[in-house]
């Protein structure tokens, strides 16, 4: 007895990767995806791995996951894949105060973000 088995959260020519709790404001996050988003696999992660910005090294390391998934848990072709999706979302928000001048108060909001990276396999061109 037990739990029946969830379905799939991804079609069966996908797999994807999630981190949740990345330490960035997702608005700069979604940046670094927007470089990513419908570009190759293999191209993306040479995009990611010259990429000044901090949060990169993260995005790549969530993008390599997915690709392992697709590869090793579902048996897809790594030459075909491709970034389907990035999605990022809020997560929380730690929130800090900063002693100002008389008596005040400023506040200060550190947010965190998730991360979904959904890789695809392309059809083949007949």
């Amino acid at each position: 007895m037990g739990k029946p088995k969830s379905a799939r959260p991804v079609a069966e020519n996908e797999a994807h990767s999630m981190a949740r709790s990345l330490r960035i404001s997702p608005q700069k996050l979604n940046l670094v995806c927007g470089m990513i988003r419908g570009k190759d696999a293999e191209r993306a992660l040479a995009e990611l791995s010259f990429s000044k910005r901090r949060i990169a090294s993260d995005v790549k390391k969530v993008l390599e996951s997915a690709i392992a998934n697709a590869e090793n848990n579902h048996q897809l072709d790594v030459d075909r894949l491709y970034v389907a999706e990035a999605s990022v979302g809020k997560s929380l928000v730690m929130k800090r105060f900063r002693p100002r001048a008389r008596g005040r108060v400023g506040r200060i909001n550190k947010p965190f973000s998730r991360l979904t990276v959904v890789v695809r396999e392309r059809e083949e061109s007949a």
